[in-house]
């Protein structure tokens, strides 16, 4: 199979023009393999897209929640400020932590806006103090720190935030995995659309392909016009649906802290040489879609 694969491309790089005559250059098929290539790009970008910026964003969540603890104080309003002045003593000797610091009432309130609105009373509520804890290096013993926490401030409690970190980085690893298992999905249906163009125009083409084996023409001479013709068809077709999707991407928002998955959308670095093997991968698929067909159908003709 590999040696016939070698000798596809070697005669398709020479090119015949008397073996291009068989396949008519326009019409339904030319349209067709066209159009069915510029379409599987153009989602073949997005779905791309989608698995990279998927990627960043598991790998994102997972290093900052990894990264930074909450600890919540409940505690009688008279015992608040001594029981934080205890929780952050325990956590200034406390290996792995850079840095612990309580959030004041603005920020408290900010936390809690989004649900309960902007005009939350917090003087009349019994709402614990929280305390922001940074890790650094191989971060802290949470087991130990909840012990000590038990044995010196009994209404502090450590949330490590791994009941919110794996769901969310396992949420977007599989939103990853759908985004390349869609390109596979697309990379096959434009390889059925290829091959059934190809058949149809072995189908109008079968009086000259009969005429051509009359005459001595052996079926690889026969197929390579196929082949050939097809190839630089999804090459083309695709080349522009990738040039296509690349500039509706750069048109989307880039990448910002506070605008949300979709405005990171896009590629950054240098994943924007990804698309560009998107029309090789074409041209690569509709070689082998093409060419089987082509042998195929030639075969069966008595």
């Amino acid at each position: 199979m590999l040696q016939d694969f070698i000798a596809g491309i070697r005669d398709f790089s020479k090119g015949d023009s008397q073996a291009d005559r068989v396949v008519p250059p326009t019409g339904f098929t030319a349209r067709l393999t066209v159009f069915a290539a510029a379409a599987m790009a153009f989602l073949a970008v997005f779905a791309l897209a989608l698995s990279l910026a998927s990627g960043r964003l598991a790998q994102r969540w997972g290093d900052e929640l990894a990264r930074s603890s909450t600890i919540r104080i409940s505690a009688p309003a008279g015992q608040m400020d001594a029981q934080t002045s205890a929780t952050l003593e325990v956590l200034r000797t406390t290996p792995g932590v850079a840095s612990a610091r309580a959030l004041d009432r603005e920020e408290q309130t900010a936390l809690l806006e989004p649900w309960f609105g902007p005009d939350l009373p917090l003087d009349a509520l019994p709402v614990p103090q929280l305390i922001e804890v940074i890790e650094e290096g191989d971060g802290f013993d949470s087991d130990g720190l909840r012990l000590r926490l038990a044995g010196e401030v009994p209404g502090a409690v450590l949330d490590d935030h791994t009941r919110w970190r794996a769901p969310l980085v396992r949420a977007a690893s599989r939103l990853r995995t759908l985004g390349w298992i869609s390109i596979l999905l697309i990379g096959a249906t434009m390889a059925a659309m290829i091959t059934l163009a190809a058949n149809a125009a072995l189908a109008a083409n079968l009086q000259v392909i009969r005429v051509l084996r009359l005459v001595g023409a052996l079926d690889v001479y026969i197929a390579r016009a196929f082949v050939r013709r097809f190839t630089t068809r999804g090459f083309i077709g695709a080349a522009a649906g990738t040039g296509v999707g690349m500039v509706l991407l750069l048109l989307l928002p880039s990448a910002q802290t506070n605008g949300g998955f979709l405005t990171g959308l896009g590629f950054q670095g240098w994943h924007w040489v990804l698309p560009l093997l998107i029309p090789p991968f074409a041209a690569l698929v509709s070689f082998w879609a093409t060419r089987a067909a082509a042998l195929r159908t030639l075969g069966g003709l008595t």
